[in-house]
Parts: structure tokens; C-alpha cells; sequence
């Protein structure tokens, strides 16, 4: 177990620990504030992610940072990552065994920077931390109680680009999201077996 992000990191290190590890340019860890309130989780590294070494950096990361600046914060006061380390070739759809390989790193950055509510960014990481098939159209917008933190599910800032409605509900679920942070919510004591929203 690692006593910070840093340390997290220094564990990955840079070695191909899958065969995605092969075909990266640059391992993306995630960025931002270690204590943050609100993280991020997204599906895994695009073309520009790859290249640069940080999650959205390309025009779903801008778009991210509008939404963001419409609750009043800045990339640096939140904690942005993926469900994947590495970026997928052609960016295709992570694979169950690259999900599961890059999942325990995942789970101790959440461990980490306690947030108070993680968001999830479409059905890939929504299926994954809330262990569900339940889909992202379902589930955006409402809140999922956990032990340590609270699960907003949200579509995807690139589904908004390709699809416009998604758009205004991004808007949407975001103000739910200031309100959220802005509320003293007190957590189950322990974890529900299962969804019980449908």
C-alpha cells in the first residue's frame, strides 16, 4: 500500500506491466489536487493524452474544464483519472483484462485522495466502480451512497461532443454536482450488496 499519489506512481513505474504497455507513448497516471472533494474517473488515454502524459488534455478535457468553470473550479482543485493507464490502440474499448490489471491502481488513488464524491465518466467506469451493467443513460445524474464516498454518475464530456443532447444533460447533472459538494451528507455505514435504483 502506498503512503501517497507519489509513491503510487513510483510503483507503476514505467515498465509494460500489460501489453498496452507496449504500445503507449506515455503511462497517464492522473493530475490534480491529492485531497480534492470531487474526483474524476474516465475510461482510459486518448491520441492526446497518450502523447502528453495527463488525462483530458484534448477537446473532451476542454470541455470538461468549461463544466467545471460553470460550478466555479478549476482543473487543479479536482483530481482527474482513468479506469486505464495507458492508452488503447485506436482507441478502442479497454478489454476486461486491461480493466482488471489497471483496477487495483485505480482503486488505491480513490483510497488516497478520500474524495467526497467520485464521478464517474461514462459506462465504462461507472460499470466498473459501482459493479454494475446498468447503463450510463440510467444512471447519470443520481447519486449512489457508498461508505467513503459518493458516486455521481455523468456521461462522458466526448459522448457531448459527437451528441449534443448530452449536452445539456452534462449541464444538468454538473449543477447537481456543485450542489452535492456543497451539502454535509452522512454515508452508510457499510457498502449495499447491490443497486437498488431499477
Amino acid at each position: 500500500m502506498a503512503e501517497n499519489l507519489a509513491e503510487l506512481r513510483e510503483q507503476m513505474g514505467d515498465s509494460a506491466c500489460c501489453p498496452l504497455g507496449k504500445t503507449r507513448t506515455n503511462l497517464v497516471f492522473g493530475v490534480g489536487a491529492p485531497d480534492a472533494d470531487l474526483m474524476f474517473v474516465g475510461e482510459a488515454p486518448g491520441a492526446n493524452e497518450d502523447l502528453k502524459g495527463e488525462p483530458f488534455v484534448g477537446a473532451a478535457g476542454q470541455l470538461l474544464d468549461k463544466l467545471l468553470a460553470s460550478i466555479g473550479l478549476r482543473r487543479d482543485q479536482v483530481y482527474i483519472a482513468n479506469v486505464l493507464k495507458c492508452r488503447p490502440p485506436g482507441n478502442r474499448d479497454p478489454l476486461p483484462e486491461e480493466v482488471e490489471r489497471c483496477k487495483p491502481y485505480l482503486m488505491e488513488q480513490i483510497r488516497l485522495i478520500k474524495p467526497k464524491v467520485l464521478a464517474t465518466l461514462g459506462n465504462h467506469a461507472t460499470k466498473l466502480i459501482l459493479g454494475t451493467n446498468v447503463g450510463i443513460t440510467k444512471l447519470h445524474g443520481k447519486q449512489i451512497m457508498r461508505p467513503d464516498y459518493i458516486v455521481f454518475p455523468i456521461y462522458h464530456p466526448a459522448a457531448a461532443l459527437y451528441t449534443p443532447a448530452y449536452l445539456a444533460a452534462l449541464e444538468e447533472d454538473f449543477l447537481k454536482l456543485k450542489g452535492l459538494l456543497q451539502e454535509d451528507i452522512e454515508l452508510p455505514p457499510e457498502e449495499p450488496e447491490q443497486i437498488s435504483l431499477f
